[in-house]
């Protein structure tokens, strides 16, 4: 049975957006910025748990720590009926980051981290050499300009 979409109003909007600034800020914090009641952020923060708005809360690594690795965007465009065996063979690669289907010129988009040129260009065959992949592209992440969250 799918599930309903969650409603979310501004405050919801403005405490999600606040939180991916900073996960860590505390409610107190939350708050006063939003200009409601603890109590008022405790609830939504429960509700929006609950509800898996909020699936989750984790550690982004800061450039300098993933320095001399590579990231990088793939498109993948798979034969028709290949998706679900291309799907179960790249999940098995753990340099795929995320891998989401997607509407355009790919049916899917591939997150990758590797740690040289060389690593990255091994994975790229990899993915190549799937039965029912046709075509990638990929697209080396130079620098990061906006990061409000790891992928998810």
């Amino acid at each position: 049975m799918p599930t309903r979409p969650v409603a979310l109003d501004e405050i919801d909007r403005q405490l999600i957006a606040a939180l991916q600034i900073n996960a860590r800020e505390s409610v107190a914090m939350l708050a006063r910025q939003l200009g409601i009641a603890r109590t008022t952020v405790t609830s939504r923060l429960a509700r929006l748990e609950k509800t898996n708005v909020i699936s989750g809360y984790g550690v982004r690594l800061g450039q300098r720590v993933i320095d001399g690795g590579l990231q990088a965007y793939v498109g993948i465009t798979v034969r028709p009926r290949s998706g679900k065996e291309v799907v179960r063979r790249l999940s098995a690669m753990g340099q795929i980051q995320q891998l989401c289907a997607v509407s355009g010129e790919f049916d899917y988009v591939a997150w990758l981290r590797s740690d040289s040129p060389e690593q990255l260009d091994q994975l790229l065959d990899q993915i190549g050499s799937v039965e029912g992949v046709e075509k990638t592209t990929t697209s080396i992440i130079l620098s990061s300009k906006v990061d409000r969250g790891q992928p998810v």
